[in-house]
């Protein structure tokens, strides 16, 4: 990231620029953004990639978001279990992503653990601690938005997650109408107050009260979005190239119910061995993607196969099969725990 040589044929190969990844130095997009459009742009990407920026962000703008603090010391993460509560959830404020980077303080017995690493002068990690949300689903809501401030909206989709791994999507959400809209409406008001150009991911909790709080944003294509491959007339991918070229926004339309199910470490190998692959084939609606990664790990998203029916029962049903056959071979490797 920080060789000259290296920046300079690279900006010279290139007409635009975008992000697959959330965790480039701000400074390498300042620079670059100099000398080739970037979107979104390195003020965005300062913004979110920070996420207790992002949480005061969202917060000064009156958009709803889990319950919050800072936490650097002892003294601060005591505060913050005060006024907060327990459980707790600390995140460190930068990098990690799939439930990495996370602790879970459930009870009181368990805060002279992470009073420790706080304690640590060699860790050198900002923390945001938040209020354990109680919630009834986890959404996610793609949002396209142009130079002009044009915008498109994806359906909303649930997810679920296994030990901070989304494990499948479904398209469209079972929420009402009125939530649905809700949750589009919500989302496009915080990208607008970011002026983000480009795609974002908005991830929510929809609370046992019926509020939407923001969870995270992602200024990229998202996991939970990789059925729009599949499933609507353009997918989050061309969008991206679209926005950041210029070019039209595409239309978003959902051809047919889906549900996304991420392959996770050895069940790639399961899918894809004997009858499990033949099966899956033969599946209708079924359409597999494999990422080409060479080295298996537990957890480790390999792949996902998507499953669209003209009825959404009749998806979740085929992934629900999908998912019992791959995680209960004998030859299936176990998630982290």
């Amino acid at each position: 990231f920080a060789d000259h040589d290296t920046r300079e044929r690279f900006v010279d190969s290139v007409q635009a620029l975008t992000l697959e990844w959330e965790n480039i130095p701000v400074e390498l997009c300042q620079w670059l953004e100099q000398r080739r459009p970037l979107r979104p742009s390195s003020a965005v990407l300062r913004t979110l990639q920070d996420r207790l920026t992002q949480k005061q962000f969202l917060s000064s703008c009156s958009i709803p978001v889990p319950d919050f603090a800072e936490v650097q010391s002892v003294h601060q993460l005591h505060h913050a279990i005060k006024r907060l509560g327990l459980p707790l959830i600390c995140k460190t404020a930068k990098s990690g992503y799939d439930g990495k980077g996370q602790w879970l303080i459930r009870q009181p017995s368990e805060i002279p653990q992470f009073e420790q690493i706080l304690s640590t002068p060699s860790f050198g990690v900002r923390w945001i601690a938040e209020q354990v949300v109680t919630f009834v689903r986890e959404l996610s809501v793609l949002v396209v938005r142009s130079g002009n401030g044009e915008t498109r909206v994806y359906p909303v989709v649930e997810n679920r997650h296994e030990q901070g791994i989304l494990r499948d999507s479904v398209a469209p959400a079972s929420i009402s109408s009125g939530d649905a809209e809700a949750a589009c409406e919500l989302s496009v008001r915080a990208v607008a107050e970011l002026q983000g150009v480009g795609i974002f991911c908005i991830e929510l909790f929809q609370a046992q009260d019926g509020r939407l709080l923001i969870n995270e944003i992602a200024p990229r294509p998202h996991n939970s979005g990789h059925y729009t491959l599949d499933a609507c007339t353009v997918s989050q991918f061309e969008q991206q190239v679209r926005v950041t070229c210029g070019l039209p926004l595409g239309e978003v339309r959902l051809l047919s119910p889906a549900v996304m199910v991420n392959l996770l470490g050895d069940e790639v190998t399961v899918m894809m061995s004997g009858e499990g692959g033949r099966e899956t084939f033969s599946t209708p609606g079924a359409s597999v993607h494999l990422y080409g990664k060479r080295v298996i790990r537990p957890g480790r998203k390999m792949g996902h196969v998507t499953f669209t029916a003209p009825e959404r029962e009749i998806a979740v049903a085929s992934a629900q099969q999908f998912l019992s056959r791959v995680q209960n071979s004998p030859s299936a490797v176990p998630s982290p725990s």
